[in-house]
């Protein structure tokens, strides 16, 4: 379990994943993650081996490594997983597996594991299960039968990227073709997996460009559907090919957040996110995504908070959509007039201040300067529901 269990922690499986601590458990067991609604679940997050005939630049398991290896059979992992939930230490499962033989015989762990929990032990709460790259269609869709949630990590932006990271898997057949076969099993019969499906790059291990990445992301949403994308800050792993490429700043995996939660919660068309990008082709690690796009067109702002539409109160730093619906709520009863109420409205006015207008400001020169030091937000926090970073995370 120690070592499967340690194997198994780079990968994200859910939004604001954090150790629980037990006393009867070790901490990396257990993770809790935070839902979607607010609420959070405890996943058990293993993998079925650590043994992998893979060799990729980057992982824990990769076969050129000197590691221990383990293996779980599918009945004592489920086995294991009934005992913690009877417990009530864990309420899910996260399974996932390194590819010992062939990707059909590593899905084959998987899918048994699954098929024990659910029709012979009735487990009948959250699993999630990787489709591993290069499996065959009948595997994806026996996984796809049994799961809430599947995901299969597409590591880089492109095949020119992946191949840096993997000489082994392919892009469109080994990565891409699963991701389509569970859309379409989704959109014929929406009972299989209800949770949907996710992935998952490694950011800066393959020398892509922010650009990149957050072109494929808009991609990846617009044709498969997909519920989340994730965002793991490369960390040099001794033993692996990559293990001399310094690690990546988590400011970079926290503004690749916050501009996944721009084109996913906001709307805002990749076209736009864009603008938020220096001349490199990456975000500016000092600067959140929606100022910097704010600051790209001056001419827009300051907005009228009483008259200007949802569409653009979403667009002025400090404004969600939360807050964003609460002033074209609260104005149909009375203008907004003051600081007092943005304040009351949950809009963090510091940040949204320079960039609107209500009657009683002077100037906007004036208004400016009520905050002459605010350069830049790093909270990553917006308006009551804003961009939020989402490194942690389900």
């Amino acid at each position: 379990m120690r070592i499967l269990a340690a194997s198994a922690r780079f990968d994200v499986c859910g939004s604001g994943v954090q150790e629980m601590r037990s006393e009867n458990l070790p901490p990396h067991f257990i993770h809790r993650a935070a839902l979607p609604d607010g609420g959070c679940t405890a996943l058990l997050k293993v993998l079925m081996t650590n043994a992998c005939i893979n060799d990729c630049a980057y992982c824990v398991s990769a076969a050129s490594r000197n590691v221990r290896r383990a293996a779980f059979k599918p009945d004592e992992l489920a086995g294991l997983f009934m005992e913690l939930n009877r417990r009530r230490l864990a309420e899910g499962i996260f399974l996932s597996s390194g590819i010992a033989q062939s990707p059909d015989c590593a899905m084959e762990g998987i899918i048994k594991t699954a098929e024990i929990l659910r029709r012979k032990r009735g487990f009948k709460g959250y699993i999630h299960a990787k489709m591993l790259p290069g499996a065959s269609a009948d595997r994806i869709e026996a996984i796809c039968a049994l799961a809430s949630r599947v995901s299969v990590n597409i590591e880089a932006p492109s095949a020119a990227h992946l191949k840096r990271l993997s000489s082994q898997k392919n892009l469109l057949e080994g990565i891409l073709a699963p991701m389509r076969q569970a859309r379409n099993l989704h959109e014929a019969q929406p009972h299989l997996i209800p949770s949907g499906q996710t992935t998952q790059f490694v950011v800066g291990a393959a020398g892509e460009k922010d650009a990149d990445i957050l072109g494929t992301t808009t991609n990846l949403y617009q044709e498969m559907g997909l519920e989340r994308i994730y965002y793991s800050a490369y960390q040099p792993i001794a033993g692996t090919r990559l293990e001399g490429v310094p690690a990546t700043s988590p400011w970079r995996q926290h503004r690749l957040y916050q501009a996944d939660w721009l084109l996913r919660n906001y709307g805002f068309p990749w076209t736009e996110v864009s603008l938020a990008l220096d001349r490199g082709g990456n975000l500016p690690l000092k600067t959140n995504p929606k100022l910097a796009i704010a600051r790209a067109r001056p001419w827009l702002f300051p907005v009228d908070v009483n008259r200007a539409g949802y569409d653009e109160l979403l667009r002025v730093p400090g404004i969600g959509p939360l807050s964003a619906r609460r002033i074209v709520e609260a104005r149909s009863i009375h203008a907004v007039s003051s600081v007092e109420s943005l304040r009351q409205l949950h809009v963090r006015y510091r940040e949204a201040l320079p960039y609107i207008w209500f009657k009683g400001m002077t100037t906007f020169a004036k208004q400016m300067s009520f905050f002459p030091k605010l350069e830049e937000d790093d909270t990553g926090r917006d308006g009551g529901q804003g961009v939020s970073c989402g490194c942690t995370h389900a």
